[in-house]
């Protein structure tokens, strides 16, 4: 048996998410079966169940790299704002103009509900935890009126995720989107200090 380099077993993990993340955006999970999704990297199941345990596995590896990348985006809109409040309000909003991504829709929104019953909890908390120092730093700020920031993320951030669910889900998601996008600023108008 040929023992493989550590590079290698990265490039296998690697092109098997590539392959994955193309085919399941394209076919969607349940029409994507483990052989040709390998035969299109070029690989065997081995290696799929070597790197992923099965391709249930694989989604949440996938999902999981999609996660980390739209926190970076996010993170990238609320620190390029000269406002720390039309920051948040951007973050918000593009958290909802993700849903119409198809990419997104598809893997993170659809299939990883269906199949791994939505985000993992670390990604859930991660987004809270993210959430929360944003709030905190709008009360210090004197832009929010004062109220315990994890609460207030938790109600936030669920509120976000239902909603892009909400739009992926229907068929007329621009629609849903701008219905989503007026709901969430009536609601955040509500947050801010009366100074």
């Amino acid at each position: 048996m040929v023992r493989r380099t550590r590079a290698e077993m990265e490039e296998t993990r690697a092109t098997l998410l590539a392959t994955a993340r193309r085919v399941f955006s394209e076919h969607g999970y349940a029409a994507t079966s483990m052989d040709d999704l390998t035969a299109q990297a070029g690989l065997t199941r081995g290696a799929l169940y070597h790197h992923f345990g099965d391709k249930k596995g694989l989604l949440a590896a996938v999902v999981a790299q999609l996660d980390a990348e739209t926190d970076v985006r996010l993170q990238a809109i609320s620190d390029g704002a000269d406002d720390a409040w039309d920051g948040f309000l951007q973050r918000c909003r593009a958290y909802l103009q993700m849903a119409l991504e198809p990419e997104i829709q598809r893997i993170v929104l659809r299939d990883a509900r269906a199949v791994l019953g939505g985000a993992s909890p670390e990604s859930q908390q991660y987004c809270v935890n993210s959430m929360q120092r944003l709030i905190e730093q709008l009360i210090t700020r004197g832009v929010v009126a004062p109220v315990d920031a994890q609460a207030l993320a938790s109600l936030i951030y669920g509120s976000l995720a239902e909603a892009a669910f909400w739009i992926a889900e229907g068929e007329d998601g621009d629609a849903r989107l701008r219905q989503a996008t007026a709901a969430l600023e009536m609601l955040l108008r509500g947050l801010k200090s009366a100074r």
